[in-house]
This record gives C-alpha cells, sequence and structure tokens, in this order.
C-alpha cells in the first residue's frame, strides 16, 4: 500500500488548474476530463466538494477558489461512484467504478485494493458511501463493505440476500438503533449493535410489509429521525412500526439528501425542499442547471446542486451561479487537431464495421486552457453532424473541415458552419438514402480536400480550392462500397483504409485528377502476394517523416517503406517488423489492436491499442515509453486517438476513460535556428526536471559550454527540441553560472548561440 502526499506536489499542478491548465512541463501530464456533469455534493468547513462522472474538484467557499483532482495530481483512479466525509476521521472517502477505494486524510491519500484486488465473482462496482463514527459503509454490486478509516483497512463485509446470496445495496443510512441498506430485493435492515450484521439472517426485509410496497427503491435516508425511502415517483416514512406515503413526486425520484429538519428531493427539473411533514416549502428550478439534479445541499440559505447535465451550481434566492470548471462536455475519444497549444476534438469515432458510436454532433476546442464548445446549442445545425469521425486543418487558413457518418461534410470558419450534403457529389447509400456518410478526409498539396464516401457508388470525391469537385469510382469489389481514412504521401498518393475488414487501397491520379486515363489503384491486403499487411482489418494509418506508410491492423503493423514503387512491376509489399521482445522474436505488435498511431518531431512513433500506449523509436527496435492506466495518469487502457503538437511536442490520449496528455521530449524542427527558446530560464535553485532548448534546426547538434568554452554537455535534438538534465558528461551537477549554448547543424551552415544562467541558493 503506497502513500501520496498530495501537498507535496509541484504547485502549478493545482495553482494553474482552476482556470488555465497550461502546457506541462516535459516528461508531465496534464487532464481533459469532463467537469461540467456531477453527481454527488457533499461540505466540509469551509470546503464545498463535488464528484463528478469521472473525477473531484472542490471549492474554498471562503477565498472563492477552485481545485481540480484527478490521477495527474494524486488520485488513485478515474472514474467516482461515490464519495463520503466522515467528520470522526476526518477523513474524505472516494469510491471509483474500477473498486479501488481512495481516503484522503490531512492530505494524503491512502488507495485501499482489497476490493479490486478479490478475486470473489460478480459486480464489485461501488454504488454509495454512508459514513458514521469513523466507519464507512460501501454498498457495492456485491453487498456492503466495512471501512475503518482510523486503521485505514477493510474491517468486515456485509453479505445480506436471501440464503446469502450476494446482492446489489445501491444506498446505505443509518439512525439511532439499525443499518438501512436499499437492495435489489428492497430496503432491509439490521442492528448496529448486539448482533453480527455480516450474517444475512439477521437482516429483515422491510419491502412487502407493513405499508411497504415491495421493490427496489431509489434512496433511503434519515428525516427528523424518521426513516423516509423512495420507490419510484413515492417516498413513504416509517413511524411506530409502519409505513405511510411521505411524498408523491410529479416524476421518478432521483437522490434525496436530508439534514435535521428537511429533504432536498431531486426529480427532473427541480429540487423540492420538503420539511420534515413532507410538504414542499421550496422548489428550486432553473431551466438548465436543475436539467438532472442527482444530489443537492442545503448551505445557510444557499443550495448546491448536483446536476448529471449540467454540473454544479448554487442557488441564492432566485439567482444561479455555475460552479462547472471549463473543460469538455463529455468524453472525446474522436479525432484531434492539435497545433500551437490549441486542441479540436470530437466526441466521437466511427468502429471499423462503419457502425455508430455515438450519434450527438459536438466539437470541443481547447486554447489557453479555456474550453469552447461547438454544439446545436451554439450554432444552429451541428445536431445534424451525427458521429463526427475526422477533423482536418485548411491549409489556407483559419478554417477546419470535418466529416460526419451520416450529416456529410461541413466546414467550420469563425463560428460559421457549411454543411455539404444535397447541395454536393456526395451520394448516401441505397439502403439508407437519408445518411451522407463521410469517413475520411485529407489536404493534398495542391489543396485539394479528399473525401471518403462511404457506401456511394463514387466513394471517393476531391473538392479543389475553387469549389469544384471530382469524382471517383474505387474499382475494386468491395463490400457496401465502403471507404474508410485517407493518408497522402509525399508523392500525393492517396493510401485509403477500407472498413469491412477489406485492407486499404493506394490510388495514384496520375497528371491530373480531371483525366482518369491515368488513374492507377493497388489494393492492400494480408498475406504475400496480396500487400502482405498484418490483418485486413486496417484500423489506422500514418506517414512517417520518411514517407513511409505505417499501417495498424487488428493484429499489429505493417510498414511500407516504398511508395514510390508501388505501381512498378515489382511493387512495394507491407515490411513486417521483427523486433526483440524480452527473449522472443516477434512481429511488431502481434496479436495488438493498433487502434491510433502519430508520429513526433523526431520521427518516433507513438501506438495505442487496448492494452495501453507505447513510444518507440524511430526504427521501432526500442520501446521508449510504455504507459497504462496503472503505472500513469492514462484514464483507461483503451486508447482510441492520439495526437501530438508539433510545436510543443504535447501528446494528446484520447482514451474510453477520458482525454490526457503528455508532455514529451520531441518537437518538429525548422530549416533554421529560429526563436531558440531555453526554458526554464534562469534555471531556479534545486531544479531537478528537464531543461528544454526549443526552436532548433532539425537533428541539431548542441553543446553546452563554460564561458571559456570548456565542454560541458553535448548531445543531438530530438526534431527541433534538445533536453538537459542539467549535469555534465560526467552526471555531476553543475555549479551555479552563465553556460553558453552553442546550435549546429551537420552541414556547419545553420548556426546559433544562447545562455542558460543557473542561480545558486
Amino acid at each position: 500500500m503506497h502513500r501520496l502526499l498530495l501537498l507535496s506536489f509541484l504547485s502549478f499542478l493545482l495553482s494553474s488548474y482552476p482556470l488555465k491548465a497550461q502546457v506541462p512541463p516535459i516528461g508531465q501530464w496534464r487532464e481533459h476530463l469532463p467537469w461540467s456533469r456531477a453527481t454527488r455534493v457533499i461540505k466540509e468547513g469551509n470546503t464545498i466538494w463535488c464528484a463528478t462522472p469521472w473525477s473531484l474538484f472542490s471549492i474554498d467557499t471562503e477565498e472563492n477558489s477552485t481545485q481540480r483532482y484527478t490521477k495527474v495530481n494524486g488520485l488513485s483512479a478515474t472514474g467516482i461512484a461515490d464519495i463520503g466525509w466522515d467528520a470522526t476521521s476526518s477523513t474524505l472517502v472516494i469510491a471509483y467504478r474500477n473498486s479501488i477505494i481512495d481516503l484522503w486524510h490531512q492530505g494524503t491519500i491512502t488507495p485501499l485494493l482489497s476490493l479490486a484486488n478479490s478475486t470473489v465473482q460478480g459486480d464489485k462496482t461501488p454504488f454509495r458511501i454512508h459514513t458514521r463514527n469513523g466507519l464507512a459503509y460501501l454498498g457495492t454490486g456485491l453487498g456492503i463493505l466495512v471501512l475503518d478509516l482510523a486503521k485505514e483497512e477493510v474491517r468486515d463485509t456485509y453479505i445480506i440476500g436471501s440464503n446469502g446470496a450476494r446482492i446489489a445495496v445501491t444506498d446505505i443510512t443509518s439512525d439511532n438503533q439499525y443499518l438501512y441498506a436499499s437492495t435489489a430485493e428492497g430496503l432491509k435492515r439490521c442492528l448496529l449493535s448486539g448482533t453480527n450484521a455480516a450474517d444475512y439472517r439477521n437482516w429483515t426485509l422491510l419491502s412487502g410489509t407493513n405499508g411497504l410496497p415491495a421493490g427496489s427503491g431509489t434512496a433511503v435516508a434519515v428525516l427528523n429521525n424518521q426513516i423516509i425511502f423512495s420507490l419510484r415517483d413515492t417516498m413513504y416514512r416509517l413511524s411506530a412500526g409502519n409505513w405511510s406515503v411521505f411524498y408523491i413526486a410529479e416524476s421518478r425520484v432521483l437522490g434525496v439528501n436530508t439534514n435535521n429538519t428537511q429533504a432536498l428531493v431531486g426529480t427532473a427539473g427541480k429540487v423540492t425542499v420538503l420539511n420534515s411533514s413532507g410538504l414542499p416549502q421550496q422548489v428550486v428550478q432553473h431551466p438548465v442547471y436543475t436539467t438532472e439534479p442527482l444530489h443537492a445541499l442545503a448551505d445557510n440559505g444557499s443550495y448546491w446542486i448536483a446536476d448529471a447535465q449540467f454540473g454544479l451550481s448554487r442557488a441564492t434566492g432566485g439567482s444561479f451561479v455555475s460552479f462547472a470548471p471549463s473543460s469538455p462536455d463529455t468524453l472525446y475519444t474522436g479525432p484531434m487537431i492539435t497545433r500551437k497549444g490549441t486542441v479540436w476534438i470530437s466526441p466521437f469515432s466511427l468502429s471499423p464495421d462503419g457502425s455508430f458510436q455515438n450519434r450527438r454532433g459536438s466539437i470541443g476546442y481547447l486554447s489557453e486552457g479555456i474550453w469552447t464548445l461547438y454544439n446545436r446549442s451554439r450554432i444552429a445545425g451541428f445536431d445534424s453532424l451525427p458521429e463526427i469521425n475526422t477533423l482536418v486543418e485548411d491549409p489556407a487558413g483559419d478554417r477546419i473541415w470535418g466529416a460526419s457518418y451520416g450529416g456529410g461534410l461541413f466546414s467550420l470558419q469563425n463560428s460559421t458552419l457549411t454543411i455539404f450534403k444535397q447541395n454536393s457529389p456526395l451520394r448516401p447509400p441505397a439502403l439508407a438514402p437519408a445518411q451522407y456518410r463521410v469517413s475520411g478526409l485529407a489536404f493534398d498539396t495542391d489543396r485539394n480536400l479528399w473525401v471518403s464516401n462511404y457506401g456511394a457508388s463514387s466513394s471517393l470525391h476531391a473538392r479543389k480550392p475553387d469549389g469544384n469537385w471530382v469524382s471517383f469510382s474505387i474499382p475494386l469489389p468491395l463490400a457496401d462500397n465502403a471507404a474508410g481514412a485517407i493518408v497522402l504521401d509525399d508523392l500525393n498518393q492517396k493510401w485509403i483504409q477500407l472498413p469491412r475488414a477489406q485492407g486499404l487501397v493506394c490510388f495514384n491520379h496520375g497528371s491530373s485528377i480531371e483525366n482518369p486515363a491515368d488513374d492507377r489503384w493497388k489494393w492492400y491486403r494480408a498475406g504475400a502476394g496480396n500487400g502482405n499487411l498484418p490483418d485486413n482489418e486496417v484500423l489506422c494509418l500514418v506517414k512517417d517523416r520518411n514517407s513511409f506508410i505505417w499501417v495498424g491492423t487488428k493484429n499489429g503493423i505493417g510498414i511500407i517503406q516504398c511508395p514510390q514503387e508501388v505501381f512498378t512491376a515489382t511493387g512495394c509489399p507491407a515490411l513486417l517488423p521483427v523486433v526483440q521482445q524480452d527473449n522472443f522474436a516477434g512481429f511488431l505488435f502481434k496479436g495488438e489492436e493498433v487502434q491510433a498511431m502519430a508520429v513526433d518531431g523526431a520521427d518516433r512513433k507513438w501506438v495505442g491499442t487496448k492494452n495501453g500506449v507505447w513510444l518507440i523509436s524511430a526504427d521501432a527496435e526500442k520501446t521508449i515509453y510504455r504507459f497504462t492506466e496503472k503505472n500513469s495518469p492514462l484514464p483507461a487502457n483503451d486508447v482510441k486517438q492520439i495526437s501530438i503538437d508539433p510545436q510543443s511536442g504535447e501528446v494528446f490520449f484520447a482514451t474510453t476513460g477520458g482525454t490526457v496528455s503528455f508532455r514529451g521530449t520531441a518537437t518538429a524542427g525548422d530549416t533554421r535556428n529560429n526563436n531558440v527558446l531555453v526554458f526554464p530560464n534562469p534555471v531556479p535553485p534545486d531544479y531537478t526536471g528537464t531543461i528544454a532548448i526549443r526552436g532548433l534546426v532539425d537533428n541539431a547538434i548542441v553543446k553546452i559550454t563554460e564561458p571559456d568554452g570548456r565542454l560541458v554537455f553535448e548531445t543531438r535534438a530530438l526534431g527541433g527540441q534538445a533536453i538537459w538534465n542539467g549535469r555534465n558528461y560526467k552526471g555531476q551537477k553543475i555549479s551555479s553560472g552563465i553556460y553558453l549554448v552553442l546550435i549546429r547543424d551537420e552541414q556547419q551552415k545553420e548556426k546559433a548561440v544562447t545562455k542558460i544562467v543557473f542561480i545558486g541558493k
């Protein structure tokens, strides 16, 4: 069991998060999780804690400041099921959907892994936390887990189903005599003391007796020393051993929270405040912030509301204030564009068989730590763009183009949305006449936009810079006329993924795109003589800095290293690299579904699979990094998309658990040493991080010397950036003072000089 002291983290990790999360230092991470949805809100002193479906944030009500907490700065996992506060032990209990439990006490987090590591079969998902006198009762899919918060350990397990069966416990509370559990079998109770609660025979089923209908409920709570239990839209109260109707809501009860005198009941569109007799005293309602209130908290005349759609807000009188930090509005696992510190990203991705993953239309834009959301509430027409699966930047200026699998082609420029469907050569498939399925986009060097039109008889189009179109039919016997992602090589040849496990095709349009007479097509599939792909199901494509085409498939990677010879007599079959893994040699990523790839400034490849992400060397012979959700802040091992900001080297990973980024060591090189930047500079005392020299020519040679020319350290840039750990070639930390940075390219033509200042104590 390890401990992590949050207060010892670098201050920037927290101080920059409330509003503007900036590009992290080299080797560090930042998160891009949704914070605009909330599930639970609790108060501890002057602190409001809010759980989202993914992570946690707090608000200091005196300083009016916000702090965000994720795996990046100390939490053990992503995906929060519930939180609870125990005043006796001063402990915040955080339960994650993957069954890990964090105990946060005085700035220190202790993860409990007993439930997550348990070999017991069944649903171990936590649902609700109830704290009492130093204990935490955790309702799970298996029963109740009892935690001793002072000892930071599991104290007991209660299996309370009929005949000892393991059943889900979705809510828990207690009065001075009993522990109550809302279960899949109904409401049950057991004496808090004087009996063995681990014995299912000591639990009494209350549902179906004494006026309480049978069935599982939404919530159980204590109000004015009486138990209330919600069953669909009706709340019941236990008094003198009998149940009676306490309150009937207009719709299903979503959540209940109580204090000594009030019950706050969340239903669709509002929070109703009831007195101890069940009479409505106030209705807290807003057209946005009470859309789906799961939990509410009374606080000195105000109400904090955790809404599943629009996050945390505070209502005072008739005024509402939102406290949802700037973030994406949902999990973004779709295509990304990253450039100069900005990110365009969509929540959606197209599955290999061409089916929908999600039908919402929206795009998120990140700049200077602030997210702007483009959706139907901001721009009319976005709701007609389901499944945005590709985004590309127009080389002519501030405009992006997107592909919608169902809504056609669109462009977005200065919040102006233009959609191409019936007003273009795009056509729907015969069996889905309302679906304009665009599944791939790429610009060539002549600014022609190449468009894959899945299912159409002419499934490839080129939109010229003047707005005119040229259409092509792929001359292959393809099921559904399937065409997907497009990547161009340095010869302007189009490499087109063919969904439904049909490989890929290379297209050379010859001397002119208008002349079909010199068009050439080459079909790549698995097997010698067919193109030698590792598998027919191609999941992703990327071109590296040598113009090699890397093909990610369901069974590893193939590399096409001679695109210029594709249409010669010898052709250019894919190479299946053999690499050494442990003591065995095997094909590159054999057995892995390679779902995403990206190339950094040093021609190294980032590779995403369902089992995490790798950074491999340019020649694929060495693994530099391997990140998983266990050894890094990666939210989930299932990596759907990877994109790299060439200027900063920041690498973005879109996973099924959310998006995070990692500041890599390589940036894109230039032809001149322009705007050379050293950071940090000056280097502060006791700094142990990485020093970067950026803005260099590609693969520049960098020497660090003393003012008299004595060599301290020498290295070579990774693309356009060199890194240094602040030590000399003997591994010794250098002294304070001024040092020269001498930069040159391999031809001795591009030279530059700058300085680094080291500050002593």
